[in-house]
């Protein structure tokens, strides 16, 4: 298993942030690109429980894998969501996305990613991973929020 936690500051109000994580698909492939569908399968009202059924490209090849909210919070000081998922029958995959208001126009963003292998095989492929796609994330988020923001206010 490895597990990578980073935190940043983002110069954007907190429900700007949230928006990625918790509106539309248009939202979300702002911050992650790479996902093509993501359709309800199963809603909850807390949140908790719910499952969507997400598509993700990577070059021609296209994974579809079932995300399920184990962790849910949207109040106006703090929000959070983790979610779990299984990719290609590889990885257990869990996700944490916490915001915190800081002030109004200020966020802070920190991001936890757990990588579990299911076959004994992929384990040793994780020996050489480190934090770079993690940050690459954050930063993203970051950049997107902020220039979003910033021309919200022009």
């Amino acid at each position: 298993m490895k597990k990578w936690t980073k935190t940043i500051k983002i110069n954007a109000p907190i429900e700007q942030v949230w928006q990625y994580f918790n509106g539309s698909l248009k939202n979300m492939q702002k911050i992650m690109p790479q996902v093509v569908g993501h359709q309800p399968i199963k809603e909850t009202e807390a949140g908790v429980g719910s499952i969507y059924r997400q598509q993700y490209q990577e070059g021609k090849r296209i994974e579809e894998y079932d995300v399920e909210t184990i962790e849910y919070k949207n109040e106006e000081q703090e929000k959070e969501l983790k979610v779990q998922f299984t990719l290609a029958n590889l990885f257990d995959i869990t996700t944490h996305y916490e915001l915190e208001k800081t002030d109004s126009e200020t966020t802070t963003f920190t991001y936890t990613t757990i990588n579990n292998p299911l076959k004994w095989y992929v384990k040793p492929f994780l020996l050489f991973t480190n934090d770079k796609v993690v940050m690459k994330f954050l930063e993203r988020v970051k950049h997107v929020a902020e220039s979003e923001f910033t021309e919200g206010e022009k």
